[in-house]
């Protein structure tokens, strides 16, 4: 192995122990979030951990949430769902026409009704023919955006739509958590380091949160039971582990995975509902934006477990509710990655590692240099972050990610993997 090599495994080795020992993840949380409040007392921008910025957060969170369980049912079961955008976007088209002819409620069910058809088509190509799964996947992909195109075309014309817009479509409505909202808030407002910090994001979990992401949080932990507290669930990770053993004990490997792709092409429809009744209030052509490939993002980064994928999508979500608020945000928020440089490089030092001293003095350097001399970051940098927060876990963590033993490898009943 060579030294590079080494290097790179000692990095993951490191990250993953802090990651996974509760202890140590504690720790670092609080160390980041008096971090964050020390750059917002800094920069005064304020906007960092308001009660508005966490409900962005949310907003945006929850489609791609949506869509990483997506992926993790189907990827558990063995079978790769790169179809979780085009199953997305029927949710929209679903979500926004039933929602405006019955009502928003009927049109988040009717928008999985949606999803969950093309996770079963997903299953008919994949599972029964035979077809490549990425090649079925990006198939999806194609036939939802042009039958959303196509059905808007039909249904849109005539009723205050277009071929490309809905009409609008009611909200299924908010609520605030009385007494403990406003003290939060106002908590929040007084600027007391760390204190006001912590109230602000709390505040913005209990001030005007859509029912609907209320709704659709609890697919979470129900996720999480089902898949490691059920029968089905350790059946279906079994399947995605070993099949062929997985058949000789009695399972229905068929079956199981169709069942999976069925509630992995829901909840992407649950996601795209969302956006289309909550997020925007209508359907829009490609508005979506590529959130079922962040979702499978999502899936990596959380090495295939519920609350991995959780982590994954509030960063992910997180990024984009500050790209749509304040750009200054962004630009405050390097001086926590100029921070985290500089402390590392100290532990390089005290270690006598020159080379890694030298450089993460560097990048620490170059970030500074570019703090103070641009003020703003460019939206198509915080666009692209969920992107190259992905390629840094699969560098740094790659010896440590463990996803099913035979996602995405064929399988036929009856033979011998």
């Amino acid at each position: 192995m060579s030294n590079s090599q080494a290097g790179t495994k000692s990095i993951g080795n490191r990250l993953w122990k802090i990651i996974t020992s509760p202890s140590r993840m504690m720790l670092t949380v609080g160390a980041v979030v008096i971090l964050v409040s020390l750059v917002r007392q800094f920069t005064g921008v304020d906007d960092i951990t308001s009660p508005g910025a966490t409900g962005a957060t949310i907003r945006f969170t929850i489609p791609i949430l949506m869509a990483g369980l997506g992926g993790l049912w189907a990827e558990r079961s063995g079978v790769i769902n790169i179809g979780l955008e085009g199953m997305m976007i029927l949710g929209t088209w679903f979500g926004a026409w039933f929602g405006f002819l019955y009502g928003p409620w009927v049109g988040i069910f009717a928008g999985a009704i949606g999803g969950a058809i093309a996770g079963l088509l997903h299953a008919v190509l994949t599972v029964r023919v035979g077809i490549d799964q990425a090649v079925s996947g990006l198939a999806i992909n194609l036939l939802g955006a042009g039958t959303a195109r196509f059905l808007s075309g039909v249904f849109f014309i005539g009723k205050g739509g277009d071929v490309n817009i809905s009409p609008q479509v009611n909200s299924t409505g908010s609520f605030t958590v009385p007494g403990l909202s406003p003290f939060l808030t106002s908590l929040a407002h007084r600027h007391i380091l760390v204190i006001s910090d912590i109230a602000g994001v709390s505040a913005g979990l209990v001030t005007k949160i859509n029912w609907a992401s209320l709704v659709m949080f609890l697919a979470l932990p129900l996720t999480a039971w089902i898949l490691w507290k059920t029968r089905f669930g350790l059946r279906m990770r079994f399947c995605g582990e070993n099949p062929v053993a997985a058949e000789s004990l009695g399972v229905n490997v068929y079956r199981t995975r169709f069942i999976a792709l069925a509630v992995s092409g829901g909840l992407a429809g649950l996601g795209g509902a969302y956006i289309s009744i909550v997020s925007t209030g209508n359907y829009l052509e490609g508005q979506t934006a590529g959130r079922g490939y962040i979702g499978l993002a999502a899936v990596i980064f959380g090495n295939w477990t519920p609350a991995g994928v959780l982590g994954g999508s509030v960063l992910f979500g997180l990024t984009d509710a500050l790209r749509v608020r304040q750009s200054t945000s962004v630009h405050a928020l390097l001086l926590i990655v100029i921070s985290l440089a500089a402390v590392y490089s100290l532990t390089k030092l005290r270690k006598k590692d020159w080379k890694g001293f030298i450089i993460n003095i560097a990048i620490a350097g170059l970030v500074l240099a570019y703090y103070m001399i641009n003020k703003v970051v460019p939206d198509e940098f915080v666009t692209f972050f969920p992107n190259l927060t992905t390629i840094l876990v699969l560098a740094f963590l790659s010896q440590r990610l463990r996803p099913p033993a035979m996602a995405g490898a064929p399988y036929r009943k009856g033979e011998e993997g």
